[in-house]
């Protein structure tokens, strides 16, 4: 399929749920030192590599954001050997009836999610979606066994193995937004063999599903001259409104609206046409609700920019997304970051 595709699965492959990054930030730093000058953690978790531009000092920085933390579930109760749990960023309980999972306790312990027949839920819930409330995890053992490897608080991950579609598409949890993680390297692996005049902040940041904490306290920290979040959007595919705009496939996703300054909206889509990169336009009313709100807001405003890779069935354990818009983005990424000379901050217009 692609260079990209093994480290892919091995990034979904993982867990790390928000605010427990660490087995996916640590495979992360190995295919990361290579390509960067410097690897640091910051407080809060967040994985910072400094590539260096050729400029002369001090030089202007770019950074480029992509969240690797993944939503979940967390062990709220034990009853009976049974676990009770709640969850961790937005899942939707609909998909959980069924799915494997992976019990971070004293040891690893592999789950299901189970619902109660019918007739044991209460007369209200009928045909309907059976709430979280409702729904165990099963690991199999007998209830002192439980009560001894697991207590409320452990975390749960998703085990769905990654699953390659045909046409180069590929399905598993946690692609929001480790495919976004993957075109990041992929930019960064493009730079390998590019000169670039500005440094370049890569930065995998945590807890953007409940806190925004890693953007907002990088950018803090790193304090850049533009910042540009690697997300995912919704994809066209059954249950979509006519009002999706990015086919899956097709090309990547450019950010509009108050969250992105329009004159990196406008130099992204002039490389794009440059480069003959297939993409769209997404509109934001309001905040994007990425990483590119904690980066436009922090110390005393950052330029912000969002680059998105279209996703079907956003946070379910089967996301689905296409390599050639990985490939996209990684390589709008670059040639946008080989453009910018010492002069481009000073030619940004601030009151548009």
């Amino acid at each position: 399929m692609s260079e990209i595709l093994p480290f892919l699965k091995d990034l979904i492959s993982a867990p790390g749920l928000s605010g427990y990054e660490g087995p996916v930030r640590e495979i992360i730093e190995k295919e990361w030192r290579p390509l960067v000058d410097e690897l640091s953690t910051s407080r809060l978790g967040s994985l910072e590599g400094l590539r260096k531009g050729s400029g002369p000092e001090p030089r202007r920085s770019v950074l480029l954001a992509a969240h690797m933390d993944a939503i979940g579930l967390m062990v709220s109760g034990i009853v009976d050997g049974l676990l009770r749990f709640t969850e961790i960023g937005g899942v939707d309980p609909r998909i959980l009836p069924g799915q494997p999972v992976l019990v971070h306790g004293r040891e690893a312990l592999p789950g299901l999610v189970v619902q109660p027949s019918a007739h044991l839920v209460p007369p209200e819930i009928g045909e309907k979606p059976v709430p979280m409330d409702y729904l165990w995890i099963d690991v199999g053992l007998e209830p002192q066994e439980v009560s001894r490897l697991v207590q409320v608080g452990d975390i749960v991950s998703f085990a769905q193995p990654p699953f390659e579609l045909s046409g180069e598409t590929l399905s598993g949890h946690t692609l929001d937004d480790r495919s976004a993680v993957a075109a990041l390297t992929s930019c960064l692996q493009n730079l390998q063999s590019r000169v670039h005049t500005w440094d370049v902040w890569a930065v995998a940041t945590v807890q953007e599903e409940t806190s925004f904490g890693g953007s907002i306290t990088s950018t803090f920290g790193l304090q850049p001259d533009l910042g540009i979040a690697i997300d995912v959007c919704h994809a066209r595919g059954p249950g979509t409104s006519e009002a999706t705009i990015a086919p899956l496939g097709k090309g990547l996703v450019l950010g509009l609206g108050p969250n992105i300054h329009p004159w990196l909206y406008r130099s992204f889509k002039a490389v794009a046409d440059d480069l003959e990169i297939p993409y769209h336009t997404d509109v934001y009313s309001r905040h994007s609700g990425t990483d590119a709100y904690a980066i436009q807001v922090s110390a005393q405003g950052v330029p912000s920019m969002v680059v998105s890779i279209p996703l079907r069935y956003m946070h379910t354990p089967v996301e689905t997304v296409s390599l050639k818009d990985i490939k996209r983005v990684g390589r709008l990424l670059a040639e946008f970051i080989t453009r910018l000379d010492a002069e481009f901050f000073d030619k940004i217009s601030w009151d548009e």
